[in-house]
């Protein structure tokens, strides 16, 4: 199963051309429902990109809490090919902890998520959430699941053609490791200062380097870490 390393919540960002977020909020009043998420695991790169409605303390907290990597509305669904009730979840791993939690926050545990697979390769999932009962919650599935599936792909299409989403598609994938050593890099640490602070020895920083260089196509070091600024993988010191 595809790992997804690096949660990328752009769902506050008033500078992308598409208010996802309000879209959103359209399909929960269209569909009766509470809380929508949509997700995209991006094409040759190990971000996920992602827009709810959820409050923002719970939107922290999963992102905090690295739930990500183990939600199985996200992890699952993303390698299904049909919608999935919630309910269908419960026994996999990674259930009880994002759920216990979500309970906290008042995130109700009823819902679905549906796959979608996009013209750019990309793996998405809309997950919807409403506080019903079970017994409601059969009846409300049937009459707006044909209407669920239509409108995620065509959520999923206009986010893909959104500018914002499209820069993140190409925006390398640094390691957790490798944006430590640039950043100390760019705080003007020598190769060996970046060693010794690390605990590592001056090879494996030499092949985390190299590593970077090759994902920003650099051809320096120096230029990787303008690039890296550029880009806000690290921050200038």
């Amino acid at each position: 199963m595809d790992i997804l390393r690096r949660a990328l919540d752009i769902g506050t960002d008033t500078s992308a051309d598409v208010d996802v977020v309000a879209r959103l909020a359209e399909i929960c009043q269209q569909l009766e429902i509470e809380h929508a998420c949509f997700a995209s695991k991006i094409p040759g790169n190990d971000t996920l990109v992602g827009f709810a409605t959820y409050p923002e303390g719970w939107r922290k907290h999963y992102l905090d809490h690295d739930f990500h990597l183990i939600d199985p509305t996200l992890q699952k669904m993303m390698h299904a090919m049909a919608p999935v009730d919630w309910e269908r979840l419960r026994h996999l791993e990674g259930y009880d902890p994002v759920f216990r939690d979500a309970h906290d926050f008042l995130i109700p545990d009823i819902g679905m998520s549906v796959p979608v697979r996009g013209p750019f390769g990309e793996r998405s999932v809309l997950t919807i959430a409403t506080r019903t009962t079970p017994q409601l919650w059969v009846l409300q599935k049937r009459a707006i699941m044909q209407k669920l599936q239509q409108l995620s792909a065509r959520l999923n299409d206009e986010i893909m053609r959104s500018g914002k989403v499209m820069q993140n598609m190409h925006r390398p994938s640094l390691s957790l490791r490798e944006i430590e050593i640039l950043q100390w890099t760019a705080a003007g640490k020598t190769q060996r200062d970046v060693a010794d602070i690390l605990s590592i020895s001056d090879r494996t920083v030499e092949v985390h380097l190299r590593s970077v260089r090759a994902k920003l196509c650099a051809v320096t070091t120096v230029q990787a870490v303008a690039r890296a600024i550029g880009m806000k993988l690290i921050y200038p010191l």
